[in-house]
């Protein structure tokens, strides 16, 4: 069991690095260019893989989804000539929060520790 989780986590990488670089030099859509993959996720029997995405700018979150979901079938293709599998995953893609949260989340630290330094003045 242990080597099947290996097994997941090396494909998952091979995919994150392969897709990283299909969107910076295959893709010739500009607006994919702006997404960058923080992670891949992928099932155990190899059928799906998530693949998180973030992007510098909230505005563009919604368009870059769609972009990449309509381009998985192309990535797809790209990737079984990359990455030499019996089947390549459906790739799903998400926006991955966890800047956006890790932002917020500094924002109310600072806010706090600028609150206590009012009250100890």
């Amino acid at each position: 069991m242990n080597k099947d989780f290996q097994r997941t986590d090396r494909v998952a990488d091979a995919i994150q690095r392969e897709l990283a670089f299909l969107l910076q030099k295959e893709v010739k859509d500009q607006r994919l260019k702006r997404a960058t993959l923080s992670a891949v996720h992928v099932a155990k029997d190899l059928s799906i893989a998530k693949v998180y995405f973030s992007v510098q700018e909230d505005q563009w979150i919604l368009e870059t989804l769609k972009v990449l979901n309509e381009a998985s079938g192309f990535l797809r293709s790209k990737l079984s000539k990359r990455i030499h599998l019996r089947i390549i995953p459906k790739l799903i893609f998400v926006y991955d929060e966890s800047q956006e949260r890790g932002r917020r989340l500094t924002a109310l630290i600072d806010k706090v520790i600028a609150k206590e330094n009012e009250n100890s003045e």
